[in-house]
């Protein structure tokens, strides 16, 4: 069984760690039953812009966890939890049919001592598997320290220590040379955007927002379904999974190299478009696209799966995913629940005598309670409220579970 440490205070930044970044690429291979893990590359990077008193992650949300152990004493001392692609493609048709090999990234503060790595996976009956371990020598000549993609960084906003605040890096994809000014704009209305929505307005002050100004050879990104191919820094493209309005990108080791410009918790993609279009998987990164009319609302859903862990509340079976949530089990996200172990989610939030399940009724608006259709299926996996922002655009807030669970993810970063 997998236990999460609750003695994080005791892993002190400055007796373990340097302040830049460790950071682990590798090889992430399988199908729809099986996977494997591989080494690819061990770097330094110049940037830590992670806590430096929350360093052991107690939230249980995500895929996958990372664990770093002091290898002398084999004491705990930094872990993260993350989801990846991988862990959506296996869900697809395709993954029915072939195995296909992601390339996935693991940072840390970079460790003054040797250090064991291990990689864990939840099995399908969501209990994390050690699937891989790797040990990483400090001062050994093969950690590279080379860059790739540099390029300045523009301030959006700042607002204090990177260690003390969130700190989101703006990443511009199929923006041209001619297009940095435009697309420092965007990252301006993308800030603006973003505090226009609680709890992000009231706690506008516990955020970093820069940017990286680096060009694309062409303007745009792929559409594969019109035949459109642009040749852009970071290779993204709509219909991921062969879902139209789904733009992402394979390319980790490019937003990784572009990422590692600037101190970072989050990563967003700023795509030069107005299709319809974004996406964000939790700990990863967040995509969505800069000039379509819904701009500001992609921003805020988006970055709600990156950064918050929020699932899907939407149940129209638009996505490329076959059974994600098995209905025997409760997911990890805390705005959808199975009702298998609703006491972990918002039941203690709900009024008294709430039905369960409740009944959408016409004047139900935000009032909370079990609404069945969620997680993109329309029976047995139930939301809070009739409609949140996690579920369309027609309003303009998130409900009283998405906003408890963004602001309790604020407080762990910034505590």
């Amino acid at each position: 069984m997998f236990l999460f440490a609750s003695f994080q205070s005791f892993a002190s930044f400055d007796e373990w760690f340097i302040s830049k970044t460790l950071r682990i690429d590798y090889y992430h291979t399988g199908d729809n039953k099986s996977e494997l893990y591989s080494i690819d590359q061990v770097k330094s990077e110049p940037f830590w812009g992670g806590s430096r008193t929350t360093l052991i992650d107690t939230l249980n949300y995500g895929e996958y966890y990372f664990k770093a152990y002091d290898l002398s004493t084999n004491k705990l001392i930094f872990s993260h939890g993350f989801c990846a692609l991988f862990d959506e493609w296996r869900f697809t048709e395709e993954a029915k049919q072939t195995s296909r090999t992601f390339t996935e990234t693991v940072v840390m503060p970079f460790p003054k001592n040797d250090i064991r790595i291990e990689l864990y996976s939840r099995n399908f009956m969501g209990v994390y598997e050690k699937k891989f371990e790797y040990k990483v020598e400090v001062k050994s000549y093969f950690i590279s320290d080379e860059r790739q993609l540099v390029f300045p960084v523009y301030d959006a906003l700042l607002s204090g220590d990177a260690a003390k605040k969130i700190d989101i890096v703006i990443l511009p994809e199929g923006y041209t040379a001619s297009e940095m000014d435009r697309f420092k704009k965007d990252c301006d209305k993308f800030a603006a955007g973003l505090f226009t929505f609680e709890p992000y307005a009231q706690n506008r002050d516990k955020f970093n927002i820069r940017a990286v100004l680096a060009p694309s050879a062409e303007s745009g990104t792929d559409i594969p379904g019109e035949k459109v191919w642009r040749n852009t820094i970071m290779n993204s493209s709509f219909y991921t999974f062969d879902s139209e309005r789904y733009l992402m990108t394979y390319d980790n080791k490019s937003v990784r190299d572009l990422a590692a410009n600037a101190p970072y918790d989050q990563i967003y993609i700023l795509v030069n478009s107005d299709k319809y279009g974004g996406g964000a998987i939790y700990n990863y990164y967040s995509t969505s696209v800069n000039s379509n009319s819904s701009s500001a609302k992609i921003f805020v859903h988006e970055f709600g799966h990156g950064f918050a862990a929020l699932a899907d509340e939407y149940d129209d079976g638009s996505t490329s995913f076959n059974d994600m949530y098995p209905l025997n089990l409760e997911p990890w996200e805390p705005n959808i629940t199975t009702l298998v172990k609703f006491e972990t989610k918002w039941k203690g939030m709900l009024p008294a005598n709430t039905p369960v399940p409740t009944p959408v009724e016409n004047n139900s608006g935000m009032k909370l309670g079990v609404y069945e259709g969620a997680g993109y299926v329309a029976k047995g996996i139930y939301r809070p409220t009739p409609d949140c922002l996690m579920r369309t655009f027609r309003g303009e807030k998130f409900c009283p579970v998405c906003t408890s669970a963004i602001q309790k993810m604020i407080d762990f970063y910034t505590r």
